[in-house]
């Protein structure tokens, strides 16, 4: 994954953070690594995905003694950059109009919006091939459905309960959180039908799904942690 972009420690760190931990285990079993879990987020516009995933990352860490790296729209922009995607195209891959090239129009040397999509989604598999990831959004249940390394779960709530958590951490007026909210669900919504053909509210994708509104990020992230480490079949919950 390298760039010569100078990109926010924060990314660079998660991701060294990652692939040290995969080096790590290469180096130590070549040929044989071991396999760790991926738990993907999915969830309501409105609901505490990104604060859950911090919340996780702070139980599994010590659980596992391992590095956890969370997968979120900064980390895909990078990986966006990594393939020489435009911020631009990659800005357009939820929105809800038609793609010129729906059109016939392919400007010369231009990264179509399947293309992009294509290349973003090999490297969120490979990080999820490897575990110890915490992807947020993106279509992840539905993209690594066939990992058996993978958990995935969602967040759901009462619109009454998104718009007003909306207003809270977006400091917006409850109008200007319910257009966001009409506009981003419809937005999710056709990224998933017309890249994945799928419906990310279908709930037979997930493993469990939670109400935001009757439990905190530190609840629900106390249960997956339990339920992951119930479920994992890969020689035992990784252990200190």
């Amino acid at each position: 994954m390298k760039s010569n972009l100078t990109l926010p420690s924060s990314v660079e760190e998660r991701i060294s953070g990652w692939v040290r931990i995969q080096e790590r285990h290469q180096g130590a079993n070549p040929g044989r690594n071991k396999p760790r879990p991926t738990v993907t987020l999915s969830r309501q516009f409105g609901c505490e995905g990104f604060p859950l995933a911090l919340a996780l990352q702070a139980l599994f860490e010590p659980a596992t003694g391992e590095p956890w790296c969370i997968l979120d729209k900064e980390l895909v922009d990078r990986i966006a950059q990594d393939e020489h995607i435009s911020p631009h195209l990659l800005g357009h891959l939820e929105d809800p109009a038609r793609y010129l090239e729906d059109f016939g129009f392919h400007p010369r040397g231009a990264v179509t919006a399947d293309q992009a999509f294509a290349k973003i989604a090999v490297r969120i598999l490979h990080f999820a091939r490897e575990g110890n990831v915490i992807i947020v959004g993106r279509g992840g249940a539905i993209l690594c459905n066939q990992l058996e390394n993978c958990f995935h779960f969602r967040l759901e709530a009462s619109l009454d309960w998104r718009l007003g958590s909306l207003v809270r951490r977006m400091a917006v007026t409850t109008r200007e959180a319910l257009e966001k909210e009409k506009a981003q669900t419809r937005g999710r919504e056709h990224f998933i039908r017309e890249h994945l053909g799928a419906d990310v509210a279908d709930r037979s994708f997930y493993d469990a799904v939670f109400n935001n509104e009757r439990h905190g990020v530190q609840e629900i992230a106390a249960a997956i942690l339990g339920y992951v480490r119930s479920g994992w079949k890969g020689g035992g919950f990784p252990a200190r």
